[in-house]
């Protein structure tokens, strides 16, 4: 479509900044530099990612500006390229990446330099995810993620930071190594990792359960599907404000992708049958997880907790195999992005000045910082789904086409609507409101200008997209109904 390698660029991109600020004495006469050099790096590429939404040809569910060369001969490809799905999920990517380095202001104290190149180089690496159409470039992406946010969190994170990062990093990595196996079982049976050309040919329904289930391990423990979730919340607690950012927005997401990508595009006969499974967890993750979140006196424990509901309402979406189930998962996926990043930063805002995350340490704070105290709370509604933001678009879709296809666990799920609404109305009541006891958070200040920027750059796509999710709809709508077409032929030609 354009001679131009743009995907390659968006890629690539961040690494070279990065390369260029390992170049670069990070001291603190040059910080100033070092962070203006990987600001300017990930506003172009968020630019580009823009100019590829506007060249997208949304009329077609074909994968678009394909970039492939030969790797290693006869065995892997470099290929990559864009459909209706990844396209979303690179634009938050590249959205997210420039509001957390705008955030290193306040919680980054020591190693800026090194904490801004983890950054980019893990924005490369969430790109690459997205735009893989080979098995095993998607893998190499997928796993080399892990390496930059098990430094973020073991370097600069809390005081059990070091127990966090080897926890997340070994859940993930083994769950990942099955995933592995099938991937070189998947070359051993077709001749290739290919997903275009493994799309065409199907792989035998004799392989589909097992094969099914090794990617599965890898995509449950990513999402986190209960009860492989515990890594999460110790993960968010212990990592930096920007680190627990970028697990939450972004991290999360390459899970959600993968089973529509390759559970639902490779494996349909499978995923027919273990669709079930999928739902009792699914369920049980939503109000389970919701549960604990109620009980939790710790700000990031309980966002985190409500993050694994909220992923059980995505995963619920996609196995639903209807167009509004997976377009509502989908959105879920961007909204959940917006917003979780948004109320992760809102506790970052208050832990700078008082050094706690513990929701007793506040109350009463509206009348000392009111810009805060808004924008916490328009962030509040959109996580527990109120008309009119973006969380509550994904979740009625969800739940629409979950009453079409299960009943049961359609109602089931959605009492973990009315248990959200409990712990983030509660959370934002204790926090917001009530007595002002504490004389020292009458010293507070309210949003500096960098905290103002960041929290009004995610409220205005969390209302905008809550009253009019077109754009969203229209750039996936296509891409979804061929899958859910040629996955309806595929089960139907094996039953």
């Amino acid at each position: 479509m354009i001679d131009f390698p743009i995907i390659s660029s968006l890629i690539l991109l961040p690494s070279i900044g990065a390369l260029f600020l390992f170049f670069t004495r990070s001291n603190k006469e040059n910080n100033f530099t070092v962070k203006y050099v990987a600001l300017f790096t990930s506003i172009v590429n968020f630019i580009l990612s823009i100019y590829l939404w506007i060249l997208f040809d949304q009329t077609t569910s074909d994968f678009q500006f394909v970039e492939d060369r030969v790797w290693i001969e006869n065995f892997i490809n470099y290929k990559v390229g864009i459909d209706g799905i990844s396209i979303l999920f690179i634009l938050l990517t590249t959205f997210i990446t420039p509001l957390c380095i705008i955030s290193v202001n306040n919680s980054i104290k020591t190693r800026l330099g090194e904490f801004l190149i983890a950054i980019l180089i893990m924005e490369s690496f969430m790109i690459g995810v997205f735009c893989s159409l080979d098995l095993i470039v998607f893998y190499l992406f997928f796993e080399a993620g892990l390496i930059p946010m098990f430094l973020i969190i073991g370097i600069w994170g809390g005081n059990r930071r070091v127990y966090s990062a080897f926890k997340f990093f070994l859940y993930t990595l083994l769950g990942s190594v099955l995933m592995l196996v099938a991937i070189i079982s998947i070359y051993w049976i077709t001749g290739t990792t290919d997903v275009v050309k493994l799309y065409d040919y199907g792989i035998d329904v004799k392989y589909q359960n097992l094969l099914w289930l090794a990617f599965f391990s890898s995509f449950a423990v990513k999402t986190p599907m209960w009860p492989v979730h515990t890594w999460l919340p110790d993960a968010h607690v212990e990592a930096p404000t920007a680190g627990s950012v970028l697990l939450a927005a972004i991290l999360l997401k390459m899970a959600g992708y993968g089973f529509i990508r390759f559970s639902l595009g490779l494996f349909p006969v499978a995923s027919e049958i273990f669709t079930p499974l999928i739902y009792i967890l699914s369920v049980i993750a939503i109000i389970f997880t919701s549960l604990i979140a109620l009980m939790q006196e710790d700000m990031k424990k309980l966002i985190a907790y409500s993050s694994v509901a909220h992923m059980g309402f995505v995963t619920l979406g996609i196995f639903t195999i209807q167009q509004q189930g997976i377009e509502g998962s989908i959105i879920q996926m961007i909204s959940h992005g917006l917003v979780s990043a948004a109320l992760f930063l809102c506790v970052g805002v208050v832990y700078d000045r008082m050094h706690s995350r513990l929701i007793n340490s506040y109350g009463g704070i509206v009348s000392i910082i009111p810009k805060y105290s808004v924008l916490f709370m328009i962030f509040t509604l959109a996580a527990l789904g109120l008309p009119g933001t973006s969380g509550f678009v994904g979740e009625f879709l969800i739940l629409m086409a979950a009453f079409k296809d299960n009943f049961l666990v359609a109602v089931i799920a959605s009492l973990g609507v009315i248990i959200g609404a409990a712990y983030m109305l509660w959370l934002y009541k204790r926090v917001v409101f009530g007595k002002l006891i504490h004389e020292d958070l009458k010293k507070m200040l309210d949003l500096n200008k960098s905290e103002a920027i960041i929290l009004t750059c995610l409220a205005i796509p969390t209302l905008f997209f809550g009253f009019y999710p077109e754009p969203l709809i229209n750039t996936i709508e296509v891409s979804i109904s061929d899958l859910i077409d040629t996955y309806n032929i595929k089960v139907a030609g094996n039953y």
